[in-house]
């Protein structure tokens, strides 16, 4: 089942029944200069610190296609930055403000990087590995932050990333965009997702939604404490199917669901488990699809809208190659060459699955059901 998601206001009516809100981004009446009639589609995003410059990728070659219209976004970690920051953008210029947007947010993550004590070392920058696996500074970290928590190696809770975001987007504005906004954090308390809507999101709003436990203090928001919301939804499906008009999503995944071979090291095995664990809800909410499909009359109520969503992925391989440490790499090339990555397989998936867009799933979610 979908992973609870309680929020500070009451759900809203599924608009999935009724007319599209006035600044929903509609379809315009006389197709486009692809010749393509417009589409609404949406955005699944997952995180991934760094990797998430693969999405980043993915959205800017996605926003060059006019007859894709996105009609929402829902993020987490990562997903929540590329999520937020392109909302934003879209509200100011359209799809060339959102392309901006992104390549001015992603060039603030590598400028507050260059001073970071997480740098790659001589050997892997001369053999062009990404890795931090040899970096002293890395390896002291992951040593302190299994005998030490964030309260004790961070007491005044400082992020770097604060700064960025605040420098990236107009909070205000992104209240008012017509691209919907979905992000995810985890409860402590309770250990269930909240998802959290453009009016609601703020600076630690995003925070929250990336804030691994080992690494960062819980960020306290409404008097409760949230940390990554990859632990309850990586990303939420749910608010795609009740608060969207758009039957097409389209999955972006910065964790790899299969990785050839079994982890034998300590590092391969601990990225292994975080992998399948942050892989988890998602694949849950995949899998009532799945079953929902094979109900002979899901009915008219939200089993039905579950039912009816067509899901499609944007492959990636580059991240079966990359270990945990890069996820912290954000130097300008590394950023550059995931984002270069993004764009080609996004390319790729517009070639293979475009076709299907409006039409049928591109990803057989039967294969979910097998072994169950």
């Amino acid at each position: 089942m979908p992973t609870p998601e309680p929020t500070a206001t009451s759900r809203k009516p599924s608009r999935k029944s009724a007319a599209p809100a006035a600044s929903s981004p509609e379809p315009a009446r006389h197709g486009s200069a692809s010749g393509r009639a417009p589409l609404l589609v949406d955005l699944a995003l997952q995180g991934g610190g760094a990797h998430g410059a693969f999405t980043w990728g993915v959205i800017d070659r996605l926003l060059e296609e006019d007859w894709l219209r996105i009609d929402g976004v829902s993020g987490t970690s990562a997903g929540a930055m590329n999520a937020a920051v392109m909302a934003d953008g879209y509200a100011a210029s359209g799809p060339e403000g959102a392309r901006a947007a992104l390549d001015a947010y992603w060039r603030h993550v590598a400028d507050a990087a260059r001073f970071s004590p997480f740098q790659r070392g001589p050997i892997d920058v001369l053999l062009g590995r990404w890795t931090l696996d040899h970096s002293p500074m890395f390896l002291a970290m992951d040593l302190m932050s299994r005998l030490y928590s964030p309260y004790d190696l961070n007491p005044a809770g400082t992020n770097p990333l604060r700064a960025v975001l605040e420098k990236a987007i107009d909070f205000e504005r992104l209240k008012t965009s017509p691209i919907k906004v979905f992000i995810t954090a985890t409860n402590v308390r309770t250990g269930r997702g909240r998802v959290f809507r453009n009016a609601e999101i703020t600076p630690d709003v995003l925070l929250a939604s990336a804030c691994l436990p080992t690494l960062f203090q819980a960020v306290e928001i409404d008097g409760e404490s949230y940390w990554d919301g990859g632990y309850a939804g990586n990303p939420t499906m749910t608010p795609l199917v009740r608060d969207l008009d758009s039957d097409d999503t389209i999955l972006v995944p910065i964790n790899p669901i299969e990785r050839p071979g079994t982890p034998r090291t300590a590092a391969e095995i601990l990225n292994r488990l975080n992998e399948v664990s942050f892989n988890s809800a998602l694949l849950k909410e995949l899998r009532m699809i799945a079953l929902l499909r094979q109900v002979a009359d899901p009915g008219h109520t939200e089993g039905a809208q579950w039912a009816k969503m067509r899901i499609h992925l944007v492959r990636n391989s580059v991240m079966a190659t990359l270990g945990y440490s890069s996820k912290l790499n954000a130097e300008w090339s590394f950023l550059s060459m995931l984002k270069e990555e993004g764009r080609k397989a996004a390319a790729a998936f517009l070639e293979a699955d475009g076709d299907n867009l409006g039409k049928r799933s591109s990803v057989d979610l039967d294969i979910l059901l097998e072994g169950v």
